[in-house]
């Protein structure tokens, strides 16, 4: 049996442990990664949402150029790919293959629709009640006076979003193009995220998006651009079902993703490295290239927030004590959260838009808001500790009456 030649990487203990991955996984087996990161995106998004308190500087978009949106959508690609990728292997009839994640874009979309609604009672109800008026003026609530019955159209056609209210409206359209995505990513996963690539220049190079109605504009999070994440989640996750890995620790790629991200960080919290950084960005938009590579527009994804969100996934998912990390009792309030992504993140986010309103009325410190935060992410912890638990005992009870 021939085996591997040695090189110099074998010889440098930390990169052996890099090379060497985590164990595989069995079949059917969840990475418990995934779940862990979902909840963790989902505390971090929750934090974001309440703006003003003193944990938001300890969220991850203070160390880099991306932040949980870029993780949420990335992830959220991983587990289509896991989810639907079955009824194309098993070649069930394509209605049957195209009826997943359409009716869980349609389960998104009313999701969306009731958190709106939320959100309009909440503010409404702080104004009304408390004298909150000047939250009437925020958050694109302002175009309800203006023009309230073009507002009343275009919440339901998903051309008018609220603040803090506009990533399901992405998620559930990248969802609607899930079915043709995953046979392409089953036959040529690297062909489709070349594809992808191209359709993320396009847009950002002629500021393609969906239309806003009735203000001018697009969309927060473009379809257009963003789609590259999901897609290159979308393509892992499929390889995941398929047993490949389509980008497996190599130590060169991982030293560079290292320390690209090693260098963002200095870069927002050194000021003279983030000076040196931004002057190179200008020369960048001064010899003519266009503002997606030189930006950090979020709407477009530019460049260097793809290129940090890219590189932050490649490390972690290289580094095999996350792998045991992941599994561990330690994580298991953030697995919980993960494996039920949706109804957390609904709740969350009804919760962050009341905090939003108690946070006007009443500042506080870092006490207040420690409660606050804390109450929010304990709420959501038991909901997704109880719905886990009723899942899992669905499926006892189903077992049981097969086996009767």
């Amino acid at each position: 049996m021939l085996q591997r030649r040695s090189s110099f990487w074998d010889r440098v203990p930390f990169m052996q442990s890099i090379l060497a991955g985590g164990p595989p996984l069995a079949p059917g087996e969840r990475d418990q990664r995934l779940d862990m990161f979902r909840g963790l995106a989902l505390v971090m998004i929750f934090i974001n949402h309440v703006p003003g308190t003193v944990f938001e500087h300890f969220t991850n978009r203070n160390y880099g150029f991306s932040d949980a949106a870029e993780g949420f959508v990335f992830m959220s690609g991983m587990a289509a790919g896991l989810a639907y990728s079955s009824a194309f292997l098993r070649r069930l009839p394509l209605w049957l293959a195209v009826a997943r994640p359409w009716a869980r874009a349609r389960q998104l979309y009313f999701v969306h629709l009731t958190l709106t609604a939320i959100f309009l009672g909440t503010f409404a109800g702080a104004a009304h009640f408390f004298g909150l008026y000047g939250l009437l003026e925020t958050n694109n609530v302002r175009a309800m006076a203006r023009e309230p019955l073009a507002v009343l159209m275009g919440i339901p056609l998903l051309s008018h979003q609220f603040g803090y209210l506009n990533i399901l409206p992405l998620y559930l359209t990248l969802l609607l193009a899930t079915p043709l995505l995953i046979p392409l990513a089953l036959r040529k996963p690297y062909w489709l995220i070349a594809g992808s690539v191209l359709v993320w220049a396009i847009a950002g190079q002629f500021r393609l998006n969906f239309p806003n109605y009735p203000n001018s504009g697009g969309w927060f999070f473009n379809p257009f651009t963003w789609q590259l994440l999901f897609v290159i989640g979308l393509a892992i996750g499929v390889g995941m079902k398929t047993g490949k890995r389509l980008f497996a620790p190599r130590p060169v790629p991982f030293l560079l993703a290292l320390g690209f991200v090693l260098l963002v960080l200095a870069w927002v919290k050194i000021p003279a490295v983030g000076s040196a950084g931004n002057y190179g960005l200008h020369l960048l938009w001064r010899g003519g290239l266009p503002f997606w590579v030189h930006s950090f527009d979020k709407t477009f994804l530019a460049l260097p927030r793809l290129l940090h969100a890219l590189s932050l996934f490649y490390v972690l998912a290289c580094l095999p004590v996350l792998l045991r990390f992941a599994a561990s009792r330690a994580a298991g309030p953030l697995r919980a959260m993960g494996r039920q992504g949706l109804a957390v993140f609904a709740t969350g986010t009804a919760l962050s838009l009341l905090f939003q309103a108690v946070k006007t009325a009443v500042p506080g410190d870092w006490v207040f808001d420690g409660a606050l935060i804390a109450a929010g992410l304990l709420m959501q912890v038991g909901l997704a500790y109880a719905l886990n638990k009723t899942a899992a005992m669905k499926l006892a009870a189903a077992r049981a009456q097969v086996a009767a």
